[in-house]
C-alpha cells in the first residue's frame, strides 16, 4: 500500500511527520515541486520521499491536504482515479486580508486566526471535494483536529482520536489501518454524509481533542 500527499502546508507536512515517527512510507507533493521540499524530507528521514503532485496522486491512499480556494485546480486533470483511495483533509476556508474589515469581523469567530469559512450553499466539503475526484473511493478524516495535534498522538495516557467516515467500508477499513498505526485512536463516523458534516469546520466535533485512555 502506497500513501501519497498532495500539499506540504501545516496539515500535509504534520501527516507525513506523523507518518514517519511510525516508520510508514509516503510521497509528499506541493505546486512548487520536490526541489521545495528537500529540507523537509531531510528532516523527516528516508520513509518519505518528495515527488510531484501527479506522483504522490498516484499512490494507492492520496491525503488531499491543499488550502480550500486551490482544491479544484491542483485535482483537475491529474490521472485517473479508478477506485483508489482519497482521504478529504480540507476545510472550507479562506484567508483574510489583515487590512480588511473581515479582520476585525465580530461576528466570525475564526477571524482570530486570519480566515474565514466559505459559505458552501448548505453542503458539506465533501459533497464538493466528491466532485473533483470523480472515481474515487473518498473518505473525510485528519481535518477535525488543529494540524499541531497530529504532532502528538499519545497525549494524558492514552491516544488523540482521529474522527473519519466515509461510504466504501474496504476504504474506511484502509485508512482505519493508516490513522491506527500512525498511533491516533480511530473513531468510525459511519457514512460520508453523516460524518462528514460532524467533523468538518464548525460541526460539533471539530477541534476538540478528545483522547482514548486505556
Amino acid at each position: 500500500m502506497s500513501i501519497g500527499i498532495i500539499g506540504a502546508g501545516a496539515l500535509g507536512s504534520n501527516f507525513a511527520r506523523a507518518l514517519a515517527k511510525s516508520g510508514i512510507s509516503a510521497t509528499i507533493s506541493n505546486s512548487r515541486g520536490p526541489d521545495s521540499l528537500v529540507s523537509l524530507v531531510n528532516e523527516l528521514g528516508t520513509s518519505i520521499k518528495a515527488g510531484t503532485v501527479q506522483e504522490a496522486a498516484s499512490a494507492d491512499i492520496v491525503l488531499v491536504a491543499v488550502r480550500w480556494v486551490d482544491a479544484e485546480r491542483v485535482l483537475d486533470g491529474l490521472p485517473a482515479w479508478n477506485g483508489r483511495i482519497v482521504i478529504d483533509g480540507t476545510n472550507p476556508v479562506e484567508f483574510i486580508d489583515p487590512a480588511s474589515p473581515d479582520a476585525n469581523d465580530p461576528t466570525n469567530p475564526l477571524a482570530v486566526y486570519g480566515i474565514k469559512a466559505v459559505d458552501l450553499g448548505g453542503k458539506h466539503s465533501s459533497q464538493i471535494i466528491r466532485q473533483f475526484v470523480p472515481g474515487a473511493r473518498l473518505v473525510k478524516a485528519f481535518n477535525d483536529l488543529n494540524a499541531d495535534g497530529l504532532l502528538q498522538p499519545a497525549v494524558a495516557g492514552g491516544r488523540r482520536v482521529l474522527f473519519y467516515s466515509g461510504d466504501d467500508a474496504d476504504a474506511k477499513i484502509q485508512v482505519r489501518q493508516v490513522i491506527d498505526a500512525s498511533g491516533f485512536f480511530p473513531v468510525d463516523l459511519g457514512a460520508l454524509d453523516v460524518g462528514g458534516p460532524l467533523a468538518s469546520l464548525n460541526g460539533p466535533l471539530s477541534a476538540h481533542n478528545f483522547v482514548r485512555v486505556s
